[in-house]
């Protein structure tokens, strides 16, 4: 078993090389199949030429049927005939039609065949044709360059790597959703676990609790232990809830996050100036479960005095406008760079020594996945603080 990530990480490398062997290979003959296609192409012009010498040949006894069978049978590759001087005389496969002598042509059309004379200079040597004309030596060239078909070949290769990549990515996406969801399984099944085994101390510690009342201990003290046994129970509830999907209920934003809050302030720095802020005193329901919403509020409240360093102020407003119920926590904290403002929601991400940054990715998972509402930073300044803001859907 002590083996088994070398394994992993060997048959890794062997699938990379296998891929690269195989791209790698794809390419070789793809390049040697044009290379070969141009050679054939060049060998069709060869021919051609030969007809195009046979056809001017004075002796009217020959036969010229074949050679202009040949010439004629040419429709795909284009091609320019030109008088020993460099002057265009003929033209094929072109968008200019050959019906008029190339002086004749309008500009534009003399100007395209121009350039693609020059193309085709660079692109292939020319076939020199020489014949007899009236007892002149005549020479002519006939230049042409690469056809449609082999310059559409030329990029195949591109789009061959283009789907490979596309491929590749895929898989790579896959096999990390995998990994994602295997790395959520073992988060549920931890959490599941942890929420099993707090449960055992939870049950003995409400029969101390029953067991120091009936001894006439102090009530005051007895409530407090009594309080934080709750929140215990609270936490366990929250764990033994993730991975599986909550159960949303209608509740009083307001009271709930006073609930929160309050207990937050109560077991926190004295330091800190906490205020709550409600103006308009009235409920406002929302859809909510009731032991994450908690979590959330806790998390941000905790993060901002982390932020303040046990020191400076901090509140909580909740207002309701239109169907948008809106809780701003506001801290006098260090405040977040603009540039980490979003990075801050992702999983692992920490700016503390200790932790595993995962607070915020579970707010955010709670508000926006379960609650179908909005969790975002509104505002922050270096030094002055950070505001958060939570948005939710409201109902009657």
């Amino acid at each position: 078993m002590k083996n088994l990530p070398t394994s992993k990480i060997l048959f890794k490398w062997l699938l990379i090389l296998a891929s690269f062997l195989i791209v790698t290979s794809i390419l070789w003959n793809t390049n040697q199949f044009f290379k070969n296609f141009k050679k054939e192409e060049r060998l069709k012009m060869e021919v051609l030429a030969t007809a195009y010498k046979n056809f001017n040949n004075p002796d009217l006894d020959i036969d010229m049927s074949l050679e202009e069978k040949i010439i004629q049978s040419n429709r795909s590759i284009p091609m320019i005939i030109t008088f020993e001087n460099g002057d265009i005389k003929k033209w094929a496969n072109l968008d200019v039609v050959n019906s008029k002598k190339f002086t004749s042509l309008p500009v534009d059309d003399r100007l395209y065949l121009s350039r693609q004379l020059m193309k085709m200079k660079e692109d292939n040597e020319p076939l020199v044709v020489n014949f007899q004309m009236d007892q002149i030596n005549i020479t002519e060239n006939i230049y042409y360059r690469d056809s449609d078909l082999l310059n559409k070949l030329q990029y195949y290769p591109l789009g061959l790597l283009l789907v490979l990549f596309l491929f590749g990515t895929i898989i790579y996406l896959a096999f990390k959703a995998n990994r994602i969801a295997e790395q959520n399984k073992l988060w549920a099944g931890m959490a599941k676990e942890t929420a099993h085994q707090i449960g055992t101390p939870l049950s003995s510690l409400l029969g101390w609790v029953e067991l120091l009342r009936m001894e006439n201990a102090n009530e005051e003290t007895v409530s407090e232990i009594e309080k934080d046994v709750a929140r215990l129970n609270t936490i366990a509830e929250r764990f033994s809830k993730i991975g599986s999907i909550p159960k949303l209920t209608k509740n009083d934003i307001v009271k709930e996050t006073k609930i929160a809050f309050d207990y937050i302030q109560s077991r926190s720095f004295k330091q800190i100036d906490f205020k709550f802020i409600n103006d308009n005193n009235t409920p406002i329901y929302v859809d909510l479960n009731l032991q994450l919403y908690s979590w959330v509020i806790e998390n941000l409240v905790k993060n901002a005095i982390d932020a303040m360093k046990g020191k400076g102020k901090l509140s909580i407003t909740v207002t309701q406008e239109n169907s948008t119920a809106k809780i701003l926590v506001t801290d006098s904290g260090k405040g977040i760079p603009k540039r980490l403002q979003k990075k801050i929601f992702e999983p692992g991400y920490t700016s503390k020594k200790r932790g595993w940054g995962l607070g915020l990715s579970l707010a955010k998972r709670i508000i926006e996945d379960y609650s179908k509402g909005r969790i975002y930073v509104k505002k922050s300044e270096i030094g002055k603080g950070t505001t958060f803001s939570i948005e939710l859907k409201t109902i009657k």
